[in-house]
């Protein structure tokens, strides 16, 4: 008995083992054994992309536009690792995408249902494609 009991110990630390090996934080940023980014996007979208944006909405929303724009800029458009995301779904890039344009509307007053492209021109703010176009030249 004792030794069926050592040995379940020692499979369960071996797969603990494996376990914590799979995933590392490095500075904030999550990094996995296969260097894929899936994790560290999820991570920018939950963590800093809607908690700024909320955070910026509930303190500045009676500002002005122009006020509202250097806002969004200075906090939301900082995105330090985004040259670190090589290998990534798809989907998780389109949901990246979405969130950034969700944000964007949310923070500017538009409804859900306005135009994107009308909406960047008239802000003069980059789109999701640009800023991942962007990130690979410049790195």
């Amino acid at each position: 008995m004792n030794d069926l009991m050592q040995r379940l110990i020692d499979v369960w630390a071996e797969v603990k083992r494996s376990v914590i090996d799979y995933l590392y934080l490095y500075l904030g940023h999550i990094i996995d054994n296969k260097l894929c980014g899936d994790l560290d996007i999820d991570r920018e979208i939950k963590k800093k992309l809607f908690i700024r944006t909320n955070v910026l909405l509930r303190r500045f929303n009676k500002c002005s536009q122009l006020v509202k724009l250097r806002l969004f800029r200075s906090y939301c458009l900082c995105f330090y690792d985004i040259a670190s995301w090589r290998n990534f779904s798809v989907s998780v890039r389109m949901k990246f995408s979405m969130c950034y344009y969700k944000c964007m509307k949310a923070f500017f007053g538009y409804r859900k249902y306005d135009s994107v492209t009308n909406m960047l021109l008239l802000m003069g703010l980059p789109s999701c494609d640009t800023i991942w176009h962007n990130a690979k030249v410049v790195y």
